[in-house]
Protein backbone atom coordinates (compact mmCIF):
# COMPACT_ATOMS: atom_id res chain seq x y z
CA UNK A 1 0.00 0.00 0.00
CA UNK A 2 0.91 3.72 -0.65
CA UNK A 3 -0.60 6.94 0.63
CA UNK A 4 -0.43 10.38 0.98
CA UNK A 5 -2.09 13.62 2.46
CA UNK A 6 -1.75 17.37 2.74
CA UNK A 7 -3.20 19.95 3.89
CA UNK A 8 -3.96 23.09 1.62
CA UNK A 9 -3.67 25.95 4.58
CA UNK A 10 -0.46 25.32 6.21
CA UNK A 11 1.05 22.97 2.76
CA UNK A 12 2.04 20.30 5.28
CA UNK A 13 1.98 16.91 3.65
CA UNK A 14 2.89 13.36 4.26
CA UNK A 15 3.57 10.14 2.73
CA UNK A 16 4.37 6.05 2.59
CA UNK A 17 4.72 3.42 0.40
CA UNK A 18 5.51 0.02 0.05
CA UNK A 19 3.69 -1.10 3.46
CA UNK A 20 2.67 -4.66 3.93
CA UNK A 21 1.00 -4.51 7.08
CA UNK A 22 -0.42 -1.43 8.03
CA UNK A 23 -4.25 -1.23 7.96
CA UNK A 24 -4.90 2.05 7.42
CA UNK A 25 -2.21 3.70 5.27
CA UNK A 26 -3.72 7.09 5.13
CA UNK A 27 -3.92 7.16 9.16
CA UNK A 28 0.01 6.70 9.01
CA UNK A 29 0.45 9.05 6.39
CA UNK A 30 -1.02 11.26 8.51
CA UNK A 31 1.58 10.85 11.44
CA UNK A 32 4.02 11.47 9.49
CA UNK A 33 3.28 14.87 8.33
CA UNK A 34 2.27 15.74 12.32
CA UNK A 35 4.96 13.99 13.75
CA UNK A 36 8.19 13.87 11.89
CA UNK A 37 9.94 16.51 10.30
CA UNK A 38 10.01 14.50 7.15
CA UNK A 39 7.47 14.25 4.04
CA UNK A 40 8.05 10.49 3.16
CA UNK A 41 9.02 7.31 4.63
CA UNK A 42 8.63 3.97 2.90
CA UNK A 43 9.48 0.07 2.83
CA UNK A 44 10.74 -0.83 6.39
CA UNK A 45 11.01 2.86 7.07
CA UNK A 46 7.19 3.31 7.07
CA UNK A 47 7.00 -0.29 8.57
CA UNK A 48 9.31 0.23 11.76
CA UNK A 49 7.85 4.10 12.11
CA UNK A 50 4.11 2.38 12.07
CA UNK A 51 5.05 -0.25 14.82
CA UNK A 52 6.51 3.00 17.05
CA UNK A 53 3.64 4.74 16.41
CA UNK A 54 1.18 1.80 17.47
CA UNK A 55 -1.12 1.98 14.36
CA UNK A 56 -3.14 -1.03 13.65
CA UNK A 57 -1.29 -3.67 12.28
CA UNK A 58 -1.88 -6.77 10.08
CA UNK A 59 0.37 -9.90 9.25
CA UNK A 60 0.65 -9.84 5.42
CA UNK A 61 -1.05 -12.52 4.90
CA UNK A 62 -4.49 -10.61 6.08
CA UNK A 63 -4.27 -8.77 2.88
CA UNK A 64 -4.02 -11.63 0.36
CA UNK A 65 -7.82 -13.27 -0.52
CA UNK A 66 -8.39 -15.75 -3.35
CA UNK A 67 -9.49 -12.95 -6.04
CA UNK A 68 -6.00 -11.08 -5.51
CA UNK A 69 -4.14 -14.42 -6.22
CA UNK A 70 -6.39 -15.28 -9.18
CA UNK A 71 -5.62 -11.62 -10.80
CA UNK A 72 -1.88 -11.72 -10.18
CA UNK A 73 -1.68 -15.17 -11.93
CA UNK A 74 -4.03 -14.02 -14.88
CA UNK A 75 -1.57 -10.90 -15.09
CA UNK A 76 2.41 -13.19 -15.09
CA UNK A 77 0.08 -15.49 -17.40
CA UNK A 78 -0.82 -12.53 -19.86
CA UNK A 79 2.53 -10.91 -18.94
CA UNK A 80 1.08 -7.38 -18.77
CA UNK A 81 0.85 -4.73 -15.86
CA UNK A 82 -2.96 -4.10 -14.52
CA UNK A 83 -4.68 -1.98 -12.14
CA UNK A 84 -5.47 -4.00 -8.61
CA UNK A 85 -9.32 -3.59 -9.08
CA UNK A 86 -9.41 -5.31 -12.00
CA UNK A 87 -11.57 -8.09 -11.66
CA UNK A 88 -10.45 -11.60 -12.42
CA UNK A 89 -11.00 -12.36 -15.94
CA UNK A 90 -13.30 -15.22 -16.73
CA UNK A 91 -12.68 -15.01 -20.57
CA UNK A 92 -10.05 -12.69 -22.74
CA UNK A 93 -9.33 -9.53 -20.69
CA UNK A 94 -10.81 -6.43 -23.12
CA UNK A 95 -8.14 -4.00 -24.25
CA UNK A 96 -9.78 -1.56 -22.21
CA UNK A 97 -10.29 -1.83 -18.74
CA UNK A 98 -9.50 0.95 -17.27
CA UNK A 99 -12.71 1.82 -16.09
CA UNK A 100 -12.07 0.45 -12.87
CA UNK A 101 -9.44 2.11 -10.68
CA UNK A 102 -8.38 0.88 -7.40
CA UNK A 103 -7.31 4.08 -6.07
CA UNK A 104 -9.03 5.72 -3.15
CA UNK A 105 -8.97 9.61 -2.92
CA UNK A 106 -10.92 12.20 -0.92
CA UNK A 107 -10.53 16.25 -1.23
CA UNK A 108 -11.95 18.13 1.44
CA UNK A 109 -13.42 22.13 2.43
CA UNK A 110 -14.17 23.11 6.19
CA UNK A 111 -16.35 26.08 6.62
CA UNK A 112 -13.35 28.40 7.41
CA UNK A 113 -12.04 27.30 4.16
CA UNK A 114 -9.46 24.92 5.02
CA UNK A 115 -8.70 22.80 2.34
CA UNK A 116 -7.18 19.00 2.38
CA UNK A 117 -6.65 15.78 0.19
CA UNK A 118 -5.74 12.30 0.96
CA UNK A 119 -4.67 9.34 -1.57
CA UNK A 120 -4.28 6.04 -0.53
CA UNK A 121 -4.02 2.98 -3.40
CA UNK A 122 -2.90 -0.99 -3.65
CA UNK A 123 -1.16 0.02 -6.61
CA UNK A 124 -0.62 -2.22 -10.01
CA UNK A 125 -0.36 -5.97 -10.29
CA UNK A 126 2.16 -7.99 -11.29
CA UNK A 127 4.59 -4.33 -10.99
CA UNK A 128 7.83 -4.20 -10.54
CA UNK A 129 9.14 -4.90 -7.07
CA UNK A 130 9.81 -1.31 -5.80
CA UNK A 131 7.75 0.15 -8.40
CA UNK A 132 6.18 3.38 -6.20
CA UNK A 133 3.55 5.36 -8.11
CA UNK A 134 1.86 8.51 -8.52
CA UNK A 135 -0.12 8.11 -5.25
CA UNK A 136 2.28 9.21 -2.39
CA UNK A 137 4.08 12.16 -4.65
CA UNK A 138 3.09 14.64 -3.62
CA UNK A 139 1.90 17.25 -6.70
CA UNK A 140 1.53 13.91 -9.00
CA UNK A 141 -1.07 11.77 -7.43
CA UNK A 142 -2.07 14.39 -4.48
CA UNK A 143 -1.84 18.35 -3.96
CA UNK A 144 -3.40 20.62 -2.24
CA UNK A 145 -2.94 24.54 -1.37
CA UNK A 146 -4.81 27.74 -0.21
CA UNK A 147 -6.94 27.49 -3.65
CA UNK A 148 -7.37 24.09 -4.25
CA UNK A 149 -7.16 20.58 -3.17
CA UNK A 150 -6.74 16.90 -5.82
CA UNK A 151 -6.50 13.62 -5.76
CA UNK A 152 -5.36 12.05 -8.82
CA UNK A 153 -6.21 7.90 -9.99
CA UNK A 154 -4.60 6.66 -13.01
CA UNK A 155 -1.32 5.24 -14.50
CA UNK A 156 0.79 6.49 -12.19
CA UNK A 157 3.62 6.82 -14.61
CA UNK A 158 1.96 9.34 -16.42
CA UNK A 159 0.18 11.04 -13.83
CA UNK A 160 3.75 11.56 -12.67
CA UNK A 161 4.94 12.94 -15.55
CA UNK A 162 2.55 15.32 -16.17
CA UNK A 163 2.49 16.49 -12.66
CA UNK A 164 -1.62 16.50 -12.37
CA UNK A 165 -2.60 17.29 -9.33
CA UNK A 166 -0.25 20.29 -9.04
CA UNK A 167 -0.82 21.16 -12.62
CA UNK A 168 -4.56 22.19 -11.90
CA UNK A 169 -3.22 24.25 -9.09
CA UNK A 170 -0.91 26.11 -10.99
CA UNK A 171 -3.57 26.50 -13.70
CA UNK A 172 -5.73 28.17 -11.14
CA UNK A 173 -2.19 30.29 -9.79
CA UNK A 174 -0.71 31.49 -12.64
CA UNK A 175 -3.40 31.53 -15.03
CA UNK A 176 -6.30 32.87 -12.94
CA UNK A 177 -8.34 30.00 -14.45
CA UNK A 178 -11.50 28.36 -12.60
CA UNK A 179 -11.74 25.15 -10.77
CA UNK A 180 -13.23 23.00 -13.53
CA UNK A 181 -11.98 24.58 -16.54
CA UNK A 182 -8.14 24.39 -15.17
CA UNK A 183 -8.94 20.68 -14.38
CA UNK A 184 -10.66 19.98 -17.32
CA UNK A 185 -7.16 20.94 -19.44
CA UNK A 186 -4.84 18.96 -17.21
CA UNK A 187 -6.99 15.83 -17.71
CA UNK A 188 -7.21 16.69 -21.87
CA UNK A 189 -3.18 16.58 -21.86
CA UNK A 190 -3.07 13.69 -20.62
CA UNK A 191 -3.34 10.33 -22.92
CA UNK A 192 -6.84 9.30 -23.10
CA UNK A 193 -7.57 6.40 -20.62
CA UNK A 194 -4.71 7.24 -17.51
CA UNK A 195 -6.65 9.55 -15.34
CA UNK A 196 -9.45 10.84 -13.76
CA UNK A 197 -9.39 13.32 -10.42
CA UNK A 198 -11.55 14.99 -7.83
CA UNK A 199 -10.88 18.30 -6.87
CA UNK A 200 -12.31 21.25 -4.66
CA UNK A 201 -12.14 25.00 -4.43
CA UNK A 202 -11.38 27.50 -1.80
CA UNK A 203 -15.19 28.72 -3.44
CA UNK A 204 -16.30 25.19 -2.86
CA UNK A 205 -16.07 24.61 -6.28
CA UNK A 206 -16.05 20.49 -7.25
CA UNK A 207 -14.59 18.87 -10.22
CA UNK A 208 -14.81 15.18 -11.02
CA UNK A 209 -12.88 14.92 -14.23
CA UNK A 210 -11.60 11.57 -15.97
CA UNK A 211 -10.51 10.77 -19.55
CA UNK A 212 -11.26 7.30 -18.65
CA UNK A 213 -14.33 5.51 -20.14
CA UNK A 214 -16.05 5.85 -16.39
CA UNK A 215 -14.55 6.52 -12.70
CA UNK A 216 -16.27 6.05 -9.42
CA UNK A 217 -16.98 9.48 -7.70
CA UNK A 218 -19.06 10.90 -5.61
CA UNK A 219 -19.56 14.43 -3.23
CA UNK A 220 -21.64 15.93 -0.84
CA UNK A 221 -21.91 19.62 0.54
CA UNK A 222 -23.33 20.53 4.21
CA UNK A 223 -26.71 21.89 3.15
CA UNK A 224 -27.63 18.23 1.77
CA UNK A 225 -26.37 17.84 -1.77
CA UNK A 226 -25.05 15.02 -2.90
CA UNK A 227 -23.82 13.31 -6.22
CA UNK A 228 -23.03 9.88 -6.76
CA UNK A 229 -21.55 8.31 -9.98
CA UNK A 230 -19.55 5.80 -12.66
CA UNK A 231 -20.17 6.73 -16.34
CA UNK A 232 -20.28 9.78 -18.03
CA UNK A 233 -22.89 12.09 -17.57
CA UNK A 234 -23.71 15.05 -20.59
CA UNK A 235 -24.40 18.05 -18.24
CA UNK A 236 -21.15 17.13 -15.82
CA UNK A 237 -17.76 18.07 -16.10
CA UNK A 238 -16.79 14.60 -15.04
CA UNK A 239 -17.01 12.83 -18.60
CA UNK A 240 -14.57 10.86 -21.04
CA UNK A 241 -13.33 13.44 -22.42
CA UNK A 242 -12.56 15.85 -19.96
CA UNK A 243 -14.67 18.49 -21.46
CA UNK A 244 -17.03 21.26 -19.22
Amino acid sequence: MEASIMDGNTMSCGAVSGLSTVVNAISLARLVMEKTPHIYLAFHGAEAFARDQGVETRDPSHFITDENIERLRQAKQANRVQIDYTQPMKAQPPTDDNSRIGTVGCVAIDSSGNLATATSTGGLVNKMAGRIGDTPIIGAGTYANPLCAVSATGKGESIIRHTVARDVAALMEHRGLPLKEAAARVVAGVPRGDVGLVAVSVAGEVSMVYNTSGMFRACATEDGYSEVGIWPEADSDANANGEN
